[in-house]
């Protein structure tokens, strides 16, 4: 990976406490099922060695990813931000739907931080690409699947 991946300092988190998980659990988890199954004898007709060697690749590879993604990333801590006011990466953005008066509070994540239950939205979706350089008081109208939308920025937000 060449290019640096935007996360925020709470994302860099998750990532570093699923890496330790990893690393430190089911590490020892999968080499302990790959021993309890060896122990079983022929291992060519062996499904829970099969099954725990699955594991082991599956562990290890995202352990490779989450490694990369850290090492390449770039941690943005929304509340050191100085952007006066514009929708940035990690900004938090309070918006009212123009067609029905909705409010709604988005989070700019990166894409592994993205949860629309928790109101975190990635920074290549259409609605943060539509907000992205804007401010409060702007009209953005956002592509949605269910077709276009307009909200106007209520406010801007680095916490």
């Amino acid at each position: 990976m060449n290019t640096s991946v935007p996360l925020t300092k709470y994302g860099a988190e998750l990532l570093k406490d699923e890496l330790h998980q990893l690393k430190t659990k089911e590490r020892r988890i999968v080499i302990d099922a790959i021993a309890e199954a060896r122990s079983h004898g022929d291992l060519s007709e062996n499904a829970e060695y099969d099954a725990a060697k699955e594991r082991q690749a599956f562990v290890e590879g995202r352990i490779a990813e989450l490694e990369g993604k850290l090492g390449a990333a770039q941690i943005i801590d929304p509340a050191t931000l100085d952007a006066e006011g514009r929708v940035v990466f990690a900004a938090t953005v309070d918006l009212e739907d123009l067609d029905n008066g909705t409010k709604v509070t988005y989070q700019i994540v990166g894409l592994d931080e993205a949860d629309l239950k928790l109101n975190k939205v990635s920074v290549t979706s259409p609605i943060a690409r539509a907000l992205i350089g804007k401010y409060a008081g702007d009209v953005v109208e956002v592509q949605a699947p269910s077709g276009p939308r307009e909200y106007e920025i209520l406010e801007v937000k680095y916490i």
